[in-house]
C-alpha cells in the first residue's frame, strides 16, 4: 500500500511534473511473470525514476542494514525502503553476493519484477562499466527474461557529491526482452555467464549511448581516488567483449 501511495500521491506526481520523464519502450516490459530489469546506474535517484514509469511494482535488493537500524531513525528508514519496493539482503552468512543471488531468485520465483544494476555500484564518471555475472545467474536460475533499461539525464539531475537534485529532463529507454533459454542448465558455466552479461551490457550501452569501459566500476572508483581524472587511463574503452 505504501509503495502505491508514494508512487501516485506523495512522490510520483512531483517527480513527473519536475523532471518531465520521457519514456520509450514501455511495452517491452511483460505484463505478468518474472522479469529482470537490468539498468545502468548513475545516481541514487535511478531507483525512483524507473519504478515511477513501470506499471508493475519493481523490487530492488538493499543492504539489510537499512532494515535493522534501531530507534526512530531506523523505523523511518525501514518504512521508506519498504515503501520504495526494496527488500533486505541478509549478509550474515558472510557472502554478500551469494545472499543477493538467493534473495533475487526468490523474488523472481514469486513472479515479480526485479530491478538490478549489473555494474554493482554507481558509475564514478558517467561511463558504463563491466557487468557482474549475478544478473545472468539469476536469469538462468529463475528462467526469467532480462529487459535492458537505460536512464539518461539522472547524472545531470544529481551530479556526484551534490545532495540537492537539479531540475532536468530525464529519459528512460527500455529495450526488447533478452531470452536466454538456450543456456538453460548452464548456470555454473562461467563462460556462458560472462557471455550473457556482456550481451546485456551491450544492449544497455546501445540504449544509453554511454562510453563503455571494460573494468568494474568499483575498481574504477579506487583508481580515480588515487589519480586525478586527467592523469589516469581507466581501461581500454571498447564494446563489451561479446557484442
Amino acid at each position: 500500500m505504501l509503495y502505491w501511495l508514494l508512487k501516485y500521491i506523495v512522490l510520483g506526481p512531483w517527480l513527473r511534473l519536475l523532471y518531465r520523464i520521457d519514456v520509450t519502450g514501455l511495452e517491452n516490459v511483460p505484463r505478468e511473470g518474472a522479469v529482470i530489469l537490468a539498468i545502468n546506474h548513475n545516481t541514487f535517484l535511478d531507483s525512483f525514476f524507473l519504478p515511477l514509469i513501470i506499471k508493475r511494482p519493481v523490487t530492488f535488493l538493499a543492504k539489510d542494514e537499512y532494515f535493522v537500524t534501531p530507534g526512530i531513525k531506523g523505523y523511518f528508514m525501514r518504512l521508506f525502503f519498504k515503501g520504495v519496493g526494496q527488500v533486505p539482503v541478509d549478509r550474515s552468512g558472510g557472502d554478500a553476493s551469494e545472499a543477493a543471488l538467493i534473495t533475487g531468485t526468490r523474488v523472481l520465483g514469486e513472479g515479480k519484477v526485479l530491478g538490478i544494476y549489473p555494474e554493482g555500484t554507481r558509475s564514478p564518471d558517467g561511463k558504463l562499466y563491466r557487468g557482474h555475472t549475478g544478473v545472468a545467474r539469476m536469469a538462468l536460475a529463475a528462467q526469467a527474461p532480462v529487459v535492458p533499461c537505460a536512464l539518461r539525464g539522472t547524472r545531470e539531475v544529481q551530479p556526484p557529491g551534490k545532495l540537492v537534485p537539479r531540475v532536468k529532463k530525464v529519459f528512460v529507454t527500455i529495450g526488447a526482452p533478452l531470452d536466454f533459454e538456450r543456456y538453460e542448465g548452464m548456470d555454473n558455466d562461467r563462460f556462458v555467464l560472462r557471455s550473457m552479461t556482456d550481451e546485456i551490457m551491450y544492449e544497455i550501452m546501445m540504449l544509453s549511448g554511454q562510453e563503455y569501459s571494460d573494468m568494474y566500476a568499483s575498481k574504477a572508483k579506487r583508481v580515480l581516488a588515487d589519480d586525478p581524472p586527467d592523469q589516469v587511463d581507466l581501461a581500454v574503452t571498447q564494446q563489451p567483449a561479446n557484442a
